[in-house]
């Protein structure tokens, strides 16, 4: 038996999904701010290749050099590469470790692989169908950014907005702080404080008194007089 999830449910769910992803790529962050292809700093002095192209996904610590890599055997090292000076990884090592099925791949020395960051000409003519929903480059119909720093520039824009929908707007704030405003009456000898009670009919005075005061009085008649004259 096959349970449909309404809309808000299905919202919900996705958004979890948005967010538990992100505390899963908490890595993403720094390694877009690190630099490669650096000399190693500590193995700087060595005859072989030093440059810094791998990075750590569990120490976070900056780019490493094939010497630095020897102290994390057991961890998630990934390799980055260079493609038309730009910073690119295998598509291959970075979909174990983040969802990228969004991110638009390219091929390069018969490889796939995504960018690191979006390029500097990242603007789409006109007639493009389809672009980066951060940058703007003209895409493939099938995907959303082309590169992961897009990628994670997109995921906070989404839970940003998404935070505002669900937020109540101020006069809908006011419209509920309205209806909770207490109303007073007697009972007895006490005075009881209704959250829920409906205001009261408006009473209407029938003072008879007031109604008899005012009312017009007859016309005067004379007394008959025949009897007296006779």
């Amino acid at each position: 038996m096959t349970i449909r999830l309404s809309a808000e449910e299905e919202e919900v769910e996705e958004t979890e999904e948005e967010e538990a992803e992100e505390i899963r790529a908490a890595w993403l962050k720094p390694l877009l701010k690190t630099s490669f292809f650096l000399h190693c700093k500590i193995h700087g002095n060595s005859s072989k290749n030093t440059q810094c192209n791998m990075y750590c996904i569990d120490c976070m610590i900056g780019a490493l050099c094939s010497y630095c890599v020897a102290d994390h055997k057991h961890h998630h090292v990934l390799q980055i590469r260079r493609s038309s000076y730009h910073d690119v990884i295998l598509v291959s090592e970075i979909e174990k470790v983040l969802n990228i099925t969004d991110v638009q791949s390219y091929i390069t020395n018969s490889t796939k692989v995504v960018f690191l960051k979006g390029r500097s000409r990242a603007s789409s003519g006109k007639g493009v169908k389809n672009a980066c929903q951060t940058c703007h480059k003209a895409l493939l119909g099938i995907y959303s950014f082309c590169s992961l720093g897009c990628k994670r520039t997109g995921m906070k824009l989404n839970s940003v907005i998404k935070g505002n929908q669900q937020r109540p707007k101020q006069e809908d704030r006011n419209a509920i702080d309205s209806k909770k405003t207490p109303l007073f009456f007697q009972n007895d000898n006490a005075v009881i404080l209704n959250y829920n009670r409906s205001p009261l009919p408006p009473t209407i005075v029938n003072d008879t008194s007031c109604t008899q005061r005012h009312r017009r009085k007859a016309i005067p008649r004379r007394a008959p007089l025949g009897n007296e004259f006779k």
